[in-house]
């Protein structure tokens, strides 16, 4: 797939008479459209056709040379282009923090200014699963476990999902998952045993959250029960954990490098995950979604990954999942 995107600003009607798209195709039935077949529908120039495919804003694909367009992703475009950009202005993202993303989508939101909306609403992987699955957000962020078993977990866990047969999984990065450290409390060497101590107090992340996933699997690694620990505060965000910690409310909590950091506190390493997104096949095509990804690949953006640590971009981009 090209996934090179039209400016929001062009793409409201699709083609330049916004003439409304032929209602006979040469064939009406069929799944993947020809050229031809795309210039009939939206009743527009076979050399407007090519010239939309070769710049990546209509969905497309080549087959032995030919040009294919699933006609339910064509279907899906032109519905995204009308009612005055509904919802190509529009950009929700809900599932897994991360500092890194959240710095990506308000560098959006501050350059495209009043012309869309993108938001973020930090709920946990399988909470923003549900709320993808519902349409009531475009992106899930999610992460759930080694990166090394990344692309088993995440496909188990949007299996299931019926609407998964129409998501798109996108890579977005990989980084560093452990425990954020109240000062003075990083142990000697590897054993995070002193950290299980009776007197330490733990803020927790929610069920259905990756890195409370990620932490149970260290703990049982380590022979502790979670029941255990001294619970002392409730999280529901990788940054409002790092919070907890820094405002005294907590000593440990689950967490990425990049949240301990971005609050000038200890980390103590367990294991890299994937960080990937997971999106409507449609929305992967919106201008939004597109501009999203240019700005976390983005020179600003690289730069706060330098600072923050704890990441890694050598598969960004990798599709791991297509329907």
């Amino acid at each position: 797939m090209n996934s090179r995107a039209l400016d929001y600003d062009t793409v409201a009607t699709p083609n330049d008479s916004a003439r409304a798209p032929h209602t006979e195709p040469a064939s009406a039935a069929a799944r993947f459209l020809s050229v031809k077949q795309v210039a009939e529908y939206l009743d527009i120039h076979e050399k407007k056709v090519y010239a939309l495919a070769a710049e990546g804003a209509l969905p497309a694909t080549k087959v032995t040379g030919k040009w294919l367009f699933p006609r339910d992703l064509i279907d899906q475009w032109i519905m995204e282009s009308a009612h005055g950009g509904v919802l190509t202005d529009r950009l929700i993202v809900a599932g897994s923090d991360d500092p890194l993303l959240y710095r990506a989508i308000m560098q959006l939101a501050n350059e495209i200014q009043a012309h869309g909306l993108v938001s973020y609403n930090s709920t946990g992987t399988q909470l923003g699963l549900s709320l993808l699955a519902r349409r009531r957000a475009d992106v899930c962020a999610i992460h759930w476990g080694p990166a090394a078993e990344s692309q088993q977990r995440h496909l188990a866990v949007i299996r299931p999902y019926p609407q998964q047969r129409d998501w798109v999984m996108e890579r977005a990065f990989y980084r560093e998952q452990g425990l954020i450290l109240g000062p003075g409390l990083r142990p000697a060497g590897q054993d995070p045993a002193p950290l299980f101590a009776e007197g330490v107090r733990w803020a927790m992340r929610q069920e259905g959250a990756g890195s409370q996933r990620f932490l149970r699997e260290a703990l049982a690694h380590h022979g502790v029960d979670p029941a255990s620990l001294r619970v002392s505060a409730r999280a529901y965000s990788e940054r409002e954990a790092a919070a907890l910690v820094a405002t005294g409310q907590a000593d440990v909590a689950p967490g990425a490098r990049a949240a301990a950091t971005e609050f000038g506190l200890e980390f103590f390493p367990i294991g890299w995950e994937a960080f990937d997104l997971v999106l409507m096949r449609g929305v992967y095509f919106r201008t939004l979604f597109r501009k999203l990804i240019e700005q976390l690949r983005g020179t600003e953006c690289q730069r706060w990954a330098q600072l923050l640590g704890g990441y890694d971009f050598s598969d960004a981009g990798k599709v791991i999942w297509s329907g």
